[in-house]
């Protein structure tokens, strides 16, 4: 099979694949063969991207169950579901709010589990899946600034891991891919609050002393979502220049 239709009639999901690095996964996705939709509360950007990709496209809320499994019903099934949404704050925990921890959770880590509950079934029934997480190194090294989305981050690996167990008889892989700093729009507006003082910490927090590209991200989502990775599961892929030596 050649490289670039390796993907050739997989049907994948990518949820918050409106921008930044789910945007990066919905192109290269595509670009390998596969059919795409995206799952994100911003329909106007989804639209933008499907216009480029051809994609389809429904907005809905990812911590809303019932919503999300009436969207998978309706675009699906999937041979792939990559679980991309995610935000981020910057705050001490003290400074942070009850509200902040539940918006962080559900959107980081609760948005994960409606959509795997939604997507497995029918990936169970047709004996191949591949699931995607998309974690962060804040999961695995801590994140000052961070606890709430680290923690979540964590928890998601967790529950990949969790579902390669489950999953493993149905001929189902689920992995975990972990970016580091990667240059996205949501970045760019941290270090334009931050300054360059921020932007230097970033590149200088990883061996290879730059940002990662949302493209690189997207290589390693599509390598795990392939037929090629059927021998890789449980696992945990870190995009992020070295940063756990740097």
């Amino acid at each position: 099979m050649a490289f670039q239709t390796r993907l050739q009639d997989l049907h994948a999901l990518v949820t918050g694949g409106a921008a930044g690095i789910g945007a990066a996964v919905v192109r290269r996705l595509a670009a390998e063969g596969a059919r795409v939709a995206i799952l994100d509360r911003d329909a106007a950007g989804a639209q933008a991207l499907a216009a480029e990709t051809g994609a389809a496209v429904a907005a809905a809320d990812l911590t809303d169950f019932a919503a999300v499994r009436a969207a998978v019903a309706r675009l699906g099934p999937f041979d792939i579901a990559v679980n991309n949404a995610g935000v981020d704050q910057h705050a001490f925990f003290t400074q942070t709010t009850e509200a902040d921890w539940r918006r962080l959770l559900a959107i980081n880590l609760e948005a994960a589990f409606c959509v795997s509950h939604a997507v497995l079934p029918a990936m169970q029934a047709q004996g191949f899946g591949r699931l995607v997480m998309i974690g962060s190194e804040a999961g695995r090294l801590g994140s000052r600034g961070g606890a709430v989305y680290a923690a979540a981050k964590a928890g998601l690996e967790a529950f990949g891991k969790s579902l390669a167990m489950e999953n493993a008889r149905y001929g189902i892989t689920v992995n975990t891919v972990l970016p580091g700093p990667i240059d996205t729009p949501l970045l760019r507006q941290a270090v334009a609050e931050g300054g360059d003082k921020l932007l230097r910490a970033m590149e200088g927090s990883t061996l290879l002393r730059r940002l990662g590209a949302p493209e690189e991200v997207a290589a390693a989502v599509a390598y795990l979502a392939s037929r090629e990775a059927g021998f890789v599961t449980g696992e945990t892929l870190a995009v992020s220049g070295g940063m756990p030596l740097a």
